[in-house]
């Protein structure tokens, strides 16, 4: 069924207010219970894992991908040397590299495959996950629990967002964490990371 303008209900101002309250309200509410439930531990061995790291590589699919896109160009700023999975530049992955996973369900069959690539050429692998027992967590050397419903399923009482919206939400601002413990760490000033900032957009 095709919804047309007429066939959706009008929606007063007022009414399209409160809606947008709530909303914004439940999401907030949602983020913070899930952020707060992520094992700080886990984060800093993961942040540990990247410091370390020859080359970093990130790879995810749909939404999680572009979230681990938004982390590349972060440690990018911070003068890692980083390769995103699947771009037509991307180099071989070797031992001494890190590669950074992102994948709610665990089971993303294309996550999977380059974790498996890439354990089978030594790299070390570093996975975001809602799902600690699944195939992509299994192959990890360091695993990072967002506790989120995986986007197929819609009962869940982790939840009332659509698919998976919760765990990439949760996913960006656990990445961030992770780039702001790596900037304390390095202490660069911001005026010279702002100096590896894109300047051909």
């Amino acid at each position: 069924m095709t919804l047309t303008a007429e066939a959706v209900p009008a929606v007063s101002e007022a009414e399209g207010f409160e809606r947008i309250l709530a909303n914004l309200s439940l999401v907030q509410s949602e983020i913070s219970g899930a952020v707060a439930e992520i094992n700080p531990a886990q984060l800093a061995l993961l942040a540990g894992e990247l410091r370390g790291a020859g080359r970093v590589f990130v790879a995810g699919a749909g939404r999680s991908g572009l979230v681990l896109r938004m982390a590349a160009m972060r440690l990018m700023h911070l003068g890692l040397e980083v390769h995103i999975a699947g771009d037509t530049t991307t180099p071989a992955i070797r031992s001494g590299d890190v590669l950074l996973l992102a994948s709610g369900s665990g089971t993303t069959s294309g996550v999977v495959r380059a974790a498996q690539t890439g354990s089978k050429a030594g790299a070390r692998l570093a996975v975001y996950t809602a799902n600690p027992a699944s195939p992509l967590a299994e192959l990890a050397d360091v695993v990072v629990t967002i506790p989120a419903a995986q986007k197929t399923d819609h009962g869940s009482k982790l939840s009332a967002q659509y698919s998976g919206s919760l765990f990439e939400q949760a996913l960006f601002l656990a990445s961030e964490a992770v780039f702001q413990t790596l900037w304390d760490h390095d202490e660069t000033p911001a005026e010279e990371l702002w100096l590896r900032h894109a300047n051909l957009e």
